[in-house]
């Protein structure tokens, strides 16, 4: 692995560097994304219709199509950096929420119903002058 490593610096450089810029940018991003979230998002049964449902419906199906394909691109890039050195699981995860699937609402909601979930980031929405997000109360807040 060290004479692969010795081989190719540039390439692991230019890892670590990716994974240190993802790294910076998601800690200055995440409060201004979990800020902009609409309250009521987490509290209906279904998705409630983004900002780009009354685009015409190419523009859209392309919104989407390069917003999976760049999900799948960081979810990618973190198992490549969960062998090298970087911040993997935080590419992942990053990568994950922006890949659309199946029952990805519900998931969300149940992972945002989970108090060391929700306390965080109703900080942060606080830090930020807006309201506490709505959601159901989650079993372990009972």
């Amino acid at each position: 692995m060290t004479e692969w490593i010795r081989e190719h610096q540039v390439i692991v450089w230019t890892l670590v560097a990716a994974s240190a810029a993802v790294f910076v940018v998601s800690l200055l991003i995440m409060p201004v994304l979990v800020a902009r979230i609409r309250p009521d998002y987490f509290a209906h049964a279904k998705r409630p219709p983004s900002r780009w449902a009354d685009r015409h419906p190419v523009v859209r199906r392309a919104l989407r199509a390069g917003k999976n394909l760049l999900g799948v691109v960081f979810m990618l890039g973190g198992i490549v950096m969960l062998l090298t050195p970087g911040q993997g699981l935080l590419t992942l995860l990053i990568g994950f929420l922006m890949v659309d699937f199946p029952g990805k609402y519900r998931l969300e909601k149940w992972l945002v119903r989970r108090r060391y979930v929700l306390r965080p980031i109703n900080w942060i929405r606080r830090r930020a002058g807006r309201g506490p997000l709505q959601v159901e109360r989650a079993p372990d807040q009972v």
